[in-house]
């Protein structure tokens, strides 16, 4: 059998797979594919009948490596037949039965076809070295994704690469020892009092390991996300690692809408064992635990707040630090309430730019206005309520009695249409 000559293959085999940290199987099969993809170039290069070939043309070729000899093969698995329509595709009966009498038409054969050492010219030599490239780079694609599809929305330590427009180049950990596999963090994802020099390290939250051979970091990273809040307390909060304590909920505001606003979290927790203060767990001596979360998020406001079955209660704690006096339910089913405090507690209460109502809004779900419990009329907002309440179920008995009639009408056309048909199939009887 003839063999095109590669001189250093099994020393550029163990040197791909050094450098760019790949199975030796996965280099060896990238090669085959660039060497195929060649030999293609060569053969439409070659083309003096002018014939066409699609993309399944090539589908019954193959290239086989040989390391120890440090060359390869080209082979071709062709179907016998009586009447030859395609010499790369088919082989006649009488040829083959030659060499193998029992040969039968329908059977296939493999067959030797590779090109002369100097036919392999220089732009079948060039495409080769071009696809090899692009293989070694799916190759290394799909272990990333392999391996880091398995701890999307985790936390990983990444470091400062560089930065490419307004988003921040990271290069993450890899379990196969590649130091720098690189993730993208957004400007949408970065935190505001974060300083992204070069080489400095923080802790990102994986939101997406993307799919596809697109161009880019395949990691996508966040610093603003809640999952990173939730993460820093688990790990700093054994109780929370233990299930002791739980995180119930988390809202958070890494991006303030205005420049005038820190960023803030509220956090709500709860614990069913009732000698575990839940949120004195989570701050720690003198704040020690959560002191070490703040640090992380670059001093970012965060409150922990306990959490309650009780609407009520649980809204009032979400509004901490303000002081609530009462929580009104005005409307369960749309989820409204009326939270009504002292006139020194309105701003504490609402929050700069209203964010502190923001957030409670947020973590607990309910829609919350804050009032003044001095001017705040009991009977007039009652009043208003029920008004609001009584159109409501109004305008949802009107609802049920036109999908009612709806109803109806349909089965009297339905009967109809029934009752026609039977009249025709008498008539035809």
């Amino acid at each position: 059998m003839s063999m095109v000559e590669l001189r250093g293959l099994k020393e550029l085999i163990e040197s791909i797979s050094r450098d760019r940290n790949l199975p030796r199987l996965a280099v060896q099969s990238a090669i085959r594919e660039a060497l195929l993809k060649g030999y293609e170039r060569y053969r439409r290069a070659q083309n003096m009948e002018r014939r066409q070939f699609d993309e399944e043309y090539f589908d019954n070729f193959e290239v086989e490596l040989d390391i120890d000899e440090e060359g390869f093969r080209v082979l071709s698995t062709k179907s016998i037949v009586d009447q030859v329509s395609n010499t790369d595709h088919e082989i006649s009966l009488d040829e083959v039965q030659k060499v193998a009498p029992e040969a039968q038409v329908g059977d296939s054969v493999v067959l030797d076809v590779t090109p002369d050492q100097g036919e392999f010219g220089r732009m079948a030599a060039m495409q080769t070295k071009q696809v090899l490239a692009q293989k070694l780079r799916d190759q290394q694609r799909q272990m990333v994704q392999e391996e880091f599809q398995d701890l999307e929305s985790t936390v990983l330590q990444a470091r400062v690469l560089r930065f490419e427009r307004q988003s921040v180049i990271l290069s993450v950990s890899s379990s196969f020892g590649q130091p720098e596999v690189e993730a993208e963090l957004p400007k949408r994802e970065q935190l505001p009092n974060d300083n992204y020099r070069a080489n400095a390290t923080f802790k990102v939250y994986l939101k997406k390991v993307s799919q596809g051979q697109q161009r880019g970091p395949q990691l996508l990273v966040s610093r603003a996300d809640a999952g990173l809040v939730v993460y820093l307390f688990a790990n700093e909060v054994p109780e929370i690692e233990d299930e002791v304590v739980r995180i119930v909920a988390v809202a958070r505001e890494a991006n303030p809408p205005s420049r005038y606003v820190g960023p803030r979290t509220k956090i709500a927790v709860d614990t069913l064992d009732r000698d575990v203060d839940p949120v004195g767990a989570c701050i720690g001596a003198r704040g020690s635990r959560i002191q070490v979360v703040v640090n992380e998020l670059r001093g970012e406001k965060i409150d922990v707040i306990r959490w309650s079955p009780d609407p009520a209660t649980y809204i009032a704690n979400a509004l901490s630090p303000a002081r609530v006096d009462e929580v009104r339910l005005m409307d369960p089913e749309s989820r409204q309430t009326h939270v009504l405090v002292a006139e020194d507690q309105l701003s504490l209460a609402i929050g700069k730019e209203g964010q502190n109502v923001r957030l409670a809004a947020r973590l607990t779900g309910w829609k919350i206005d804050i009032k003044d419990k001095l001017k705040y009329d009991d009977v007039g907002e009652d009043a208003k309520f029920a008004a609001v309440r009584a159109k409501y179920a109004e305008d949802q008995r009107e609802m049920e009695k036109l999908e009612h009639d709806d109803d109806d009408d349909y089965q009297e056309e339905f009967e109809e249409d029934f009752d026609t048909n039977e009249e025709e199939e008498s008539v035809e009887i």
